[in-house]
């Protein structure tokens, strides 16, 4: 098997990168990513790179080149960050998955297993999971959910238009890791809040919507699952979360604080806007609306399909997190993964 991995630098290509080059059945792994990693660099050791800016038109050919004799195309690029600028995020997200559907259908691949988010699902409940079959409408106030609801209404077209290609929608929960901890501080803490502070806050208590319940999944527990669903090729969309439910209390508690006082998210919304808009910090209110509103996922499809069962506790790996980005943790040798601030 060959396959095709977008994004292969960031962080869950990276896992993914190196579960597929640790798959006696994968005989090649080919690497695209606008910038490539240095030559030897851990995980991405053995993989063929291509370089290519997907927001760029002439992407497509560039994707058809790297995809030819591929099995099968693993489509993980996504930019969330300058977090001001949707007009580059569309660009890449939407255009980009564009550019790599029409490459690979230039180049005769199969299959694409498009990675796609708990973002793109409708508001939901938070007192019991919902299964794939939830609308995917994508939560009105965050740019990123509406993205991903975009991309699959991109890709329900794709599909009903042609029969070349399958598609096979992963939607994960939050991605984490401790390698990733450099990243995520650049991405949503900024240059202002001092990393060592992160997991040692002197706050006896921190203000959380009493709505927070969310789902994380180890970046390496996602890699397992793409791989799976790259070999088996189930079609449809496959709900990938670790265990347990992470509530704010937990959240709280990672972050070094004692305890959570519920606050209403509107409040809370207020402070985020004023201080993204003000350019204190880099998140946009819409992440805080996708914590809340976001449903609980039931991952019983790839665990019946595909066997698949995370080996990462989800409190665990958040803390593994915490931890990584106190310390700017980060894998040397690719842009998106590089450690420090």
């Amino acid at each position: 098997m060959r396959v095709l991995v977008t994004g292969a630098t960031g962080n869950v290509g990276s896992m993914l990168v190196r579960a597929l080059r640790a798959d006696a059945a994968v005989e090649e792994v080919v690497g695209l990513a606008r910038r490539s990693p240095e030559p030897g660099a851990a995980p991405w050791a053995g993989v063929r790179w291509v370089s290519a800016d997907l927001a760029d038109p002439s992407s497509r050919a560039a994707v058809a080149a790297a995809a030819r004799g591929c099995d099968v195309a693993v489509h993980l690029a996504w930019r969330i960050q300058p977090s001001h600028d949707q007009h580059l995020q569309r660009r890449v997200n939407l255009g980009g998955l564009q550019h790599v559907v029409a490459g690979l259908l230039d180049a005769g691949v199969p299959h694409l297993v498009h990675v796609s988010s708990l973002g793109a699902y409708s508001p939901g409940p938070k007192d019991r999971r919902v299964p794939e079959s939830w609308p995917t409408g994508g939560i009105a106030g965050s740019p990123y959910s509406r993205q991903k609801a975009a991309a699959e209404r991109y890709l329900d077209e794709v599909e009903a238009g042609q029969d070349r290609l399958g598609v096979t929608r992963v939607r994960p929960g939050i991605v984490v890791q401790r390698a990733a901890g450099a990243e995520v501080g650049r991405y949503f803490l900024g240059p202002l809040v001092p990393r060592s502070v992160v997991g040692r806050l002197a706050a006896p208590v921190l203000p959380v919507p009493a709505r927070l319940r969310t789902q994380v999944v180890h970046a390496e527990d996602l890699a397992e699952a793409l791989r799976l669903a790259a070999a088996a090729r189930p079609g449809g969309a496959l709900n990938v979360t670790g265990e347990p439910v992470v509530s704010g209390e937990d959240l709280v508690r990672a972050l070094g604080a004692r305890r959570a006082v519920p606050v209403d998210a509107s409040v809370l919304r207020g402070v985020v806007g004023a201080t993204w808009r003000l350019r204190l910090q880099p998140v946009d209110p819409g992440w805080l609306d996708m914590a809340v509103w976001t449903p609980l996922l039931d991952t019983s499809r790839v665990r019946a399909e595909l066997g698949w069962r995370p080996a990462h506790d989800a409190l665990a790996a958040v803390s593994e997190t915490v931890e990584g980005t106190r310390r700017t943790s980060g894998w040397p040798g690719s842009e998106p993964l590089r450690p420090g601030r």
